[in-house]
């Protein structure tokens, strides 16, 4: 124990003298997948590599604006939603994965809803068109031989769709959730069940991104912002009770239910990074582009080849 403790205690307290901390302003949501970065700020790990990071909630719909306002200079999204800010004038490189979903985001119904087929001409809870939600919900439906035109989406948040469904809205049918939201509707057998998850249809994954500029002009902040997030994955592995409690008292849940919810995802380190910009995130991302061409969330597709810089990896 005493061990343990001293990988926190050295991560915090090892701020060795920087010349001038970088500032960089991060927006994220509630994701479980974006935890370790939550992690990587409060054990002292972005600081420790000469960065002064603020973390900055926001709902995925708005991140693009605070890119483009310059209120933050990074962020962490799906791999989808670089496509559509940079065909939509804002520019930004992703420079690591943070994680894939195992089960972790989903499609929730109400009772008596049985295949996705079914949902023709019924009501859907889903975010703003550019969100995951949304996307997730037009992959899922394209699998299935439907369009996003084939039901009626209402533009509800994660955490909203996931709670009108457990509260048994009468006008709603589905909504399009992830964890921890998820996970609630797990336990509420009763008002509805989960239909589909990313287990049925890997494809969401999470990068991280800034601006073209901010990498041209902050090349080391940049890998310290990469090492940063590996090393919070050590932690959670050297630490993993204390890590889960840093993390899921962020999103307002014990160390308990924290650990249930990233049960169904995988953080990825140095070597699931270095596998995944080998080949897959060009395959998927080309993928993607042209679904969200096809219903009408994109006008063209941007330079794939440009989306990436994976030299902050190595």
């Amino acid at each position: 124990m005493k061990k343990i403790l001293s990988a926190f205690a050295l991560a915090t307290l090892a701020l060795s003298a920087q010349a001038q901390e970088v500032k960089v302003g991060i927006g994220i949501s509630g994701w479980t997948g974006f935890a370790p970065l939550t992690l990587a700020k409060e054990a002292g790990l972005f600081k420790k590599n000469g960065l002064d990071v603020s973390i900055k909630k926001i709902p995925q719909k708005d991140r693009h604006l605070a890119i483009a306002s310059g209120d933050i200079q990074c962020a962490a999204t799906t791999v989808e939603t670089w496509i559509v800010w940079n065909a939509n004038g804002v520019a930004t490189t992703q420079i690591f994965q943070l994680d894939k979903s195992f089960g972790a985001d989903g499609m929730v119904v109400k009772p008596g809803i049985s295949k996705i087929s079914e949902l023709k001409g019924k009501t859907v809870a889903a975010s703003a068109p550019g969100t995951a939600p949304y996307f997730t919900l037009a992959w899922m439906l394209k699998k299935n031989g439907l369009s996003i035109k084939d039901v009626n989406v209402v533009n509800l948040e994660p955490q909203a769709a996931a709670n009108a469904l457990i509260a048994g809205a009468g006008n709603l049918d589905a909504g399009m959730t992830y964890e921890p939201f998820l996970s609630a509707v797990r336990a509420k057998p009763e008002a509805g069940k989960i239909l589909a998850t990313t287990l049925d249809y890997p494809m969401v994954m999470d990068t991280f991104g800034c601006t073209p500029k901010f990498l041209a002009e902050n090349p080391k902040a940049a890998k310290a912002l990469a090492d940063s997030y590996f090393e919070a994955l050590a932690l959670i592995k050297a630490d993993p009770k204390k890590s889960f409690e840093i993390m899921g008292a962020d999103v307002k849940q014990s160390a308990e239910a924290f650990e249930k919810s990233q049960a169904f995802l995988r953080w990825q380190d140095r070597e699931a990074n270095k596998k995944f910009f080998a080949g897959e995130h060009a395959q998927f991302s080309k993928e993607a582009a042209e679904l969200l061409l096809e219903v009408g969330i994109i006008k063209a597709i941007p330079d794939l080849s440009k989306l990436a810089d994976t030299r902050f990896i190595q």
